[in-house]
């Protein structure tokens, strides 16, 4: 595997510290300016930055304090959780949010430049790994991992899309060239051909697919394995203003049920606010999207992250990351009070495949994907998006992107072939049939 990982990321993260972003220690006279480094592309963060800035309710909360001061918010956007992690070991971001590999950097940087950091909130996630997919070109003959041997697969190592590779046994002992490239550049690598498949993170795998730059060849769900988004925050500056960070938490849970209760508009202002299309936003943020919101630190989220440390110790990324220490939900549970508890229990939805019709401003669900085709074939013109879960692992992917099998009267769906075929390996009579021919059996 020809890999420059450690040497790249370790240079991104010491690179000079030239941003001018302000700290919750600077001011002027009774003026606290508070930094917030966020992803607005990285669209499982929504609810602790692009949608949450969007929506105002941080200066909300913090002009309800009436402590004396006045507030200002410094809201920094950047591509990756990397420079988040530079500027707040530097002291220049005084909360950030970036997914589950980044949170571990985040955590070991901080506490080897003694700058110590802390998880204290999460803000998408998904139980099974789905946030994660490895796509191909539209016209590649590529159709299992097994296929990738000998190839060049482009990702961004220290990233939880990496992780997908190396825990679906993606690595240099099976012949794989790994390409340590951004997202952007590794859809373009992908697309020009210098590049085979392409591993990465919400929400690149939709939108490609959406804009027919590629198709799904593995659903990172197939692991198992929890994948998320969280909230960082600097130890001095959550104990310097503690009132500040609950405002922040506060905030983001208002964000969030905002979001579950108008998911349709929330994808309308963060496609407005990023540039991506709302039907891509609402694949992994809608109401059966792959992305499930709620604020609490769950215990099957940290275990995730345990097991995490390993592939970044691999990749000589982190040493050892004491995770439990790492881990501070008090301020969360302090902010939301009983309706902690209460989102700590909460489950996902149940999956359910939906139709987006042109104009409207909900979407309607149905009992079955069957169903669902059977309304698209009679309203081909009035469709802005159709969305079905996997049958195997509930992902949500477009209905026209994904695999159909049929199984005498019942028609399934699948996010990557692989899944597909094992289905029809196991059932005699099933087979795949294009989406046209899934719409007319519907129909």
């Amino acid at each position: 595997m020809k890999s420059t990982a450690p040497a790249a990321s370790a240079a991104l993260l010491l690179l000079p510290l030239t941003a001018c972003g302000g700290s919750a220690e600077a001011g002027d006279g009774s003026t606290v300016t508070v930094t917030v480094g966020y992803q607005s592309k990285t669209i499982n963060t929504v609810t602790a930055g692009t949608l949450l800035r969007s929506l105002g309710y941080f200066e909300k909360q913090l002009n309800a304090l009436h402590d004396g001061h006045t507030y200002k918010v410094d809201w920094q956007d950047y591509a990756t959780g990397a420079p988040i992690t530079a500027q707040m070991t530097a002291g220049k971001i005084d909360i950030g949010s970036m997914g589950d590999f980044p949170l571990l950097i985040n955590a070991a940087r901080g506490k080897q430049l003694g700058k110590p950091t802390h998880l204290v909130s999460v803000t998408g996630y998904n139980l099974r790994g789905g946030l994660n997919t490895i796509v191909t070109a539209p016209d590649s003959k590529l159709t299992s991992l097994a296929d990738l041997k000998g190839k060049k697969v482009s990702t961004s190592v220290g990233s939880a899309a990496d992780g997908t590779l190396v825990r679906a046994g993606i690595d240099p002992n099976k012949g794989i060239e790994k390409l340590n490239q951004q997202p952007a550049v590794g859809a373009s690598a992908l697309s020009a051909g210098s590049a085979d498949a392409l591993s990465q993170f919400v929400a690149w795998p939709g939108l490609l697919a959406y804009q027919g730059k590629a198709k799904a060849l593995y659903d990172g769900a197939q692991l198992d394995l929890p994948t998320f988004h969280g909230v960082t925050a600097r130890e001095d500056f959550a104990k310097k203003r503690p009132a500040v960070l609950e405002a922040f938490l506060k905030s983001q849970a208002e964000a969030t049920t905002y979001l579950n209760e108008h998911p349709v508009a929330a994808a309308e202002s963060v496609a407005k606010a990023t540039g991506l299309p709302a039907e891509v936003v609402y694949l992994y943020n809608g109401t059966h999207g792959i992305s499930t919101f709620d604020p609490a630190v769950k215990p099957e989220l940290v275990s995730a992250l345990k097991e995490d440390v390993s592939v970044l110790k691999a990749a000589k990324l982190t040493g050892d990351v004491d995770v439990d220490s790492f881990v501070d939900d008090r301020y969360a549970k302090k902010a939301l009070g009983s309706s902690y508890a209460e989102q700590l229990a909460a489950k996902p939805p149940a999956a359910a495949s939906e139709v987006w019709p042109k104009g409207a401003e909900a979407t309607q669900t149905f009992k079955t994907p069957a169903e669902l085709l059977a309304y698209v074939a009679g309203h081909r013109d009035g469709i802005r998006a159709a969305y079905v879960p996997d049958a195997t692992t509930g992902t949500l992917w477009f209905a026209d992107k994904a695999v159909w099998v049929a199984d005498g009267k019942d028609l399934l769906p699948f996010v990557a072939p692989a899944t597909a075929q094992a289905y029809v390996d196991a059932h005699d009579g099933a087979r795949v049939v294009p989406y046209a021919d899934a719409l007319g059996q519907a129909s």
